[in-house]
């Protein structure tokens, strides 16, 4: 095994295991291990669940510069031009959320969100979502749908900002598959 390790073919850490490849640089085992483990429908789950109440705080301590910092978000969103520039601003959108929050721990969590978005496995989801639905519809329906989140903050209308996330969301994760449109009876 010290073989391996010194080879770079493996790698240990006490507590965790022995994994395949080189250890991962400047972020925690966990954190990485949680990251690789993530599916897209895993991350849109934990999105649907926390994000709506992060918009809803936004709408509680928000202020001035704060809305004309998500307005200009949402421009940057609709002037997106392809897949790479929309999901740059749509995770600039979203982390400007949580900042106008203003709560670490959330900013924190969108961060870690963010950081799963950047795996291969996602960015293929994304792009298949981004060609099905085209580059004119995608921009326009995230756009408005951005636009809503933002006017519910500016009126510092909690229940309304969770509303327009929570519908932002559920419209995403239908689109990219993760989600049945039309649940199960039970």
């Amino acid at each position: 095994m010290a073989a391996l390790e010194a080879q770079g073919e493996i790698w240990r850490h006490v507590g965790q295991g022995t994994f395949r490849g080189r250890a991962p640089l400047g972020r925690p085992v966990k954190d990485t291990l949680l990251l690789e483990a993530t599916t897209p429908s895993d991350l849109m789950d934990a999105r649907r669940l926390l994000e709506p109440q992060v918009a809803r705080a936004a709408a509680t301590r928000r202020i001035q510069a704060d809305i004309a910092l998500l307005r200009k978000r949402v421009a940057e969103g609709r002037s997106a031009r392809d897949r790479a520039a929309c999901e740059r601003a749509d995770d600039a959108f979203h982390q400007s959320i949580a900042q106008v929050a203003r709560n670490p721990l959330l900013i924190a969590l969108l961060r870690h969100f963010s950081s799963a978005r950047c795996r291969a496995v996602w960015q293929r989801e994304w792009d298949r979502t981004y060609r099905r639905v085209g580059v004119e519809e995608f921009t326009r329906v995230h756009g408005d749908h951005h636009e809503q989140v933002v006017d519910a903050i500016a009126a510092g209308d909690g229940p309304a900002a969770h509303s327009a996330m929570a519908h932002h969301l559920q419209v995403v994760s239908i689109d990219m598959g993760v989600l049945d449109p039309e649940p199960p009876d039970l």
